[in-house]
């Protein structure tokens, strides 16, 4: 359960939100600057047919930090050493990524390919290494948090994450999550994850049928950045989020959810 980087993460060190007794096994990777309570909203909303496991990334929230940096390698391995704990002995699992938690399914897809049963990717990207100037501005949140703290780190980065028509009190809760999750050095092990990543050349490899989301007022990856994802995988669909901006699953759920449910009826048919 290594990464390249020669650092294995304990996952008795992870905190879990879990919700649902039956159903297909739904495991949920945050973004970069979050944690499990970004998915509240499919926590209660799918729980009557889906199983679900969120997770706090190793060094988030209330998981354990990491021994030494983990690199992209080493989260995937991290997802997958939870499925395999959860889903049992042959049992696969559903990757459900937003932004960041999107690269790492994504990554955790092409490693580990007999344990995903299927991706949702949403408002994600290929990484920050596509592009020089996006890798720098990765690595340079690092020194950024290190200088403001988590609150008002997530004050100036809260906002953004979300269209300008998002009601204050979600506002408060996407701030609110970020300032209790973010920590060094996990959030930089996290941010140099992505600074290092370009997918491309792996999204081919992918197996997995995967669902690719993005939200029509995402500030932050972009619509281009999602449709670049869905091309070169082998089986994807991809939808538009009318009205949500980076965020699209705690923005706009009742739409997230019912697209997320359809996607795992195909997948894993799931009786109506």
């Amino acid at each position: 359960m290594s990464g390249t980087a020669g650092t294995a993460y304990d996952i008795d060190g992870l905190h879990l939100e879990q919700a649902g007794q039956d159903g297909p096994l739904l495991v949920c990777l945050h973004g970069i600057g979050s944690s499990s309570a970004a998915f509240v909203p499919q926590l209660d909303g799918l729980s009557a047919r889906v199983r679900l496991l969120a997770w706090d990334a190793p060094g988030y929230g209330r998981s354990a930090d990491p021994r030494g940096p983990l690199d992209l390698d080493g989260f995937a391995d991290t997802a997958a050493a939870l499925i395999r704990r959860h889903a049992g002995e042959g049992g696969r699992a559903h990757l459900l990524g937003v932004s960041w938690g999107g690269v790492v399914a994504l990554k955790a897809a092409v490693r580990h390919p007999a344990l995903v049963a299927s991706l949702v990717v949403a408002d994600s990207s290929r990484g920050s290494g596509t592009d020089p100037r996006k890798a720098a501005g990765m690595r340079a949140r690092v020194a950024e948090l290190a200088e403001l703290g988590p609150r008002a780190f997530a004050e100036k980065r809260g906002p953004r994450l979300v269209s300008p028509e998002a009601p204050a009190a979600l506002v408060r809760r996407v701030t609110d999550t970020m300032a209790d999750a973010v920590r060094l050095p996990g959030y930089g092990y996290a941010a140099e994850s992505m600074a290092a990543t370009d997918l491309g050349p792996f999204l081919p490899a992918v197996t997995a049928p995967a669902l690719v989301l993005c939200g029509d007022r995402d500030q932050v990856t972009g619509v281009e950045a999602s449709q670049s994802l869905a091309g070169p995988l082998h089986k994807s669909a991809y939808v538009i989020v009318k009205g949500a901006g980076h965020l699209a699953n705690q923005e706009q759920p009742e739409a997230f959810n019912a697209w997320v449910l359809s996607h795992l009826s195909i997948t894993d048919r799931i009786p109506e």
